[in-house]
């Protein structure tokens, strides 16, 4: 099973975790997403990448479960030390454990059209009152929109406020924020909205109903 996030796996962390914005807006998920867990909760991280955000966890004695729907991503992240396996995000339903709480960081949710079923899944395995943070690319960035404008790329400039674009042949999907909090609404509670980079991605903490 192949995935357009293989090809760019090896370069990932240059092209967006080691750059002085990746690394700010990381920085800036975290400090909304560390006070959620505590030593010896297990999480999943849904779409966790090479496995910047779970080493984090990790780091304070949170037990991480990573899932990615790239072999390559999943790879990279295992000889970094991630408990990774390979799960694409319709098979979420396959899941069978009992979680503390959950996280999605940098737009991983955005490669799904029809977040509802994503929310029914996750209200199974995470327990009531636990976390759920959800980072997703929003449907207007300043600062892409400025950027793209600066170099007179009009069409670029918009891509996000159709709420669909393809990347590599992939389907994204910006989902606005209000949507976001109606598919989650019958198991999960909203209780944060944060913009990450100026608009750049929208931060989700709900927590999951009694």
């Amino acid at each position: 099973m192949n995935s357009p996030f293989d090809t760019v796996a090896p370069d990932y962390q240059h092209l967006w975790s080691d750059t002085g914005r990746g690394r700010s807006q990381r920085s800036e998920v975290w400090r909304h997403i560390d006070p959620l867990f505590r030593q010896g909760d297990r999480v999943l991280d849904i779409g966790c990448g090479t496995g910047d955000d779970a080493l984090h966890l990790c780091g304070f004695g949170v037990r991480v479960v990573g899932l990615d729907s790239s072999p390559r991503m999943v790879q990279i992240a295992r000889t970094r030390g991630v408990h990774a396996r390979l799960m694409p995000l319709e098979d979420l339903s396959r899941l069978k454990s009992s979680y503390a709480g959950a996280i999605s960081n940098f737009g991983a949710l955005n490669c799904v059209r029809d977040l509802r079923p994503v929310a029914e899944d996750l209200s199974r395995v995470i327990r009531p009152g636990g976390p759920l943070a959800i980072c997703l690319m929003g449907k207007f960035a300043l600062v892409e929109i400025l950027r793209f404008i600066a170099r007179l790329e009009w069409q670029r400039a918009a891509r996000r406020w159709s709420g669909r674009t393809t990347w590599r042949g992939l389907d994204i999907y910006y989902h606005a924020w209000r949507q976001v909090q109606k598919d989650f609404a019958p198991t999960f509670v909203m209780h944060k909205r944060v913009p990450i980079g100026w608009g750049d991605h929208q931060l989700f903490i709900f927590r999951r109903k009694a």
